[in-house]
């Protein structure tokens, strides 16, 4: 996508876990306990814990993303066989505490100056989203938190990014949304959205319907990609 294919659009909504905040920096904090398993266990802390986001809206039985990552913990720490007293509560304290990627703060306030209404749209409940947005520093940056607790399924149901186009009162092809799961990306974009792929871990495309309009490495690309 290049400068003469800008987005025209009045919103950008953001993906929260691994778009705006690194859900690494949470494993990574515990090193000193964790030493060299931390990676090995955010990996699989993160895979399962979107695994069973899926496997619970298809078998229709929600639990909110809070106890959907314990869960997902729980198996990690089990399966890597990681047994220390206390670990479990420090790691998903330090999951209210994630980091943002470096070039979010810079990217979110060039936004803001333009006018673009921003907000995120997140498996996170609505306490959780609170808690990484104040620990960033981010509050009152946002026109909207949106959390799927709201339509009481997750991503990528319609009806989750249904729920941003509603609360904004803005098009769906008004709106451009962000995401760094590949999965999100192309199913927003199925949904109707303008959609540039953050795609910071160098995924692969997906072989799902529809595209995303751009790609990009990280979003400090994104606002030379927007008209306005």
């Amino acid at each position: 996508m290049n400068k003469s294919q800008q987005l025209d659009i009045d919103a950008c909504v953001f993906d929260a876990y691994g778009t705006l905040f690194d859900f690494n920096s949470a494993a990574s904090a515990a090193r000193d306990e964790l030493g060299n398993d931390w990676q090995r266990l955010s990996d699989l802390w993160r895979l399962k814990q979107l695994q069973y986001t899926w496997l619970r809206g298809l078998a229709q039985q929600h639990a909110d993303f809070w106890n959907v990552t314990g869960d997902a913990l729980d198996f990690a720490l089990a399966t890597l066989q990681i047994e220390r007293p206390g670990l479990r509560d420090r790691l998903m304290n330090l999951y209210l505490q994630l980091n943002t990627y470096s070039e979010v703060p810079a990217m979110l306030r060039e936004l803001k100056r333009r006018g673009i209404k921003l907000a995120i749209l997140s498996n996170g409940t609505p306490a959780m989203l609170a808690a990484v947005v104040a620990h960033s520093g981010l509050e009152g940056v946002f026109d909207g938190v949106f959390s799927v607790e709201e339509v009481g399924v997750y991503k990528p149901h319609p009806s989750v990014y249904a729920l941003a186009a509603e609360r904004l009162k803005t098009a769906p092809s008004r709106i451009c949304f962000l995401s760094s799961n590949g999965w999100d990306a192309y199913s927003a974009k199925a949904f109707g959205f303008q959609v540039i792929w953050c795609n910071r871990f160098g995924q692969a495309p997906e072989r799902i319907p529809a595209t995303p309009d751009g790609e990009i490495v990280d979003l400090s690309e994104l606002p030379a990609l927007l008209k306005r």
